[in-house]
């Protein structure tokens, strides 16, 4: 017989499903066509439970950005384990920066920040998360890149971060797979050719 769950985990599942509803919402609908009612609809929970953790739409949001960003993590993190020594290792580095930005994250995050552009509110909660995410992705590259030049390491990051993030709108709109993959050897061709004229 399966335990009684604790008023913790039970809350802890109550908002798992919550922020699970948003990222599906945001990804499927668009921030403009995702409501309350829908996200609480999606979850199986009544718009009581939905307040109960999260005040306002805007912190609903960029939680769930938060979510998704930290499960995305441990399986970057996970990978990273198992990269391969050598050269072809920074090349591997940015291949997994460019799939935890690209796919579900990149969609629901654009999604969000177009939407703060024009909402103050989401803005102000939105600003914060990034930058904590940003601070994360550095973390996760320097990890994977074994890098010791600090500003090496974070230059070559904000790059392919915005590489990666440019080439996933790109995608959305649908834009051509070959000319993408094209592009994203080429960065690292020439990130490659900066360490190794670096002797890195």
């Amino acid at each position: 017989m399966r335990p009684h769950r604790t008023q913790a985990e039970r809350s802890e599942h109550t908002r798992e499903l919550l922020l699970e509803a948003t990222i599906e919402c945001l990804v499927e609908l668009g921030y403009a066509r995702t409501t309350v009612q829908e996200i609480c609809l999606r979850a199986g929970l009544s718009r009581g439970a939905q307040q109960h953790h999260f005040t306002t739409k805007a912190e609903l949001m960029a939680s769930a950005l938060q979510h998704l960003f930290a499960r995305l993590s441990q399986e970057v993190q996970a990978a990273a384990e198992r990269l391969p020594p050598g050269p072809g290792r920074i090349a591997a580095g940015i291949d997994l920066l460019w799939q935890a930005y690209s796919g579900t994250l990149s969609t629901a995050a654009m999604e969000l920040w177009v939407a703060a552009r024009t909402d103050p509110e989401l803005r102000g909660i939105l600003l914060p998360v990034d930058r904590a995410l940003g601070h994360a992705t550095l973390e996760l590259y320097r990890h994977a890149a074994a890098e010791t030049d600090e500003k090496v390491l974070e230059k070559v990051l904000l790059l392919t971060v915005n590489l990666t993030r440019g080439l996933a709108l790109d995608a959305m709109l649908g834009g051509d797979p070959a000319r993408r993959a094209a592009l994203l050897d080429e960065w690292k061709a020439i990130v490659l050719a900066h360490y190794q004229g670096a002797g890195l």
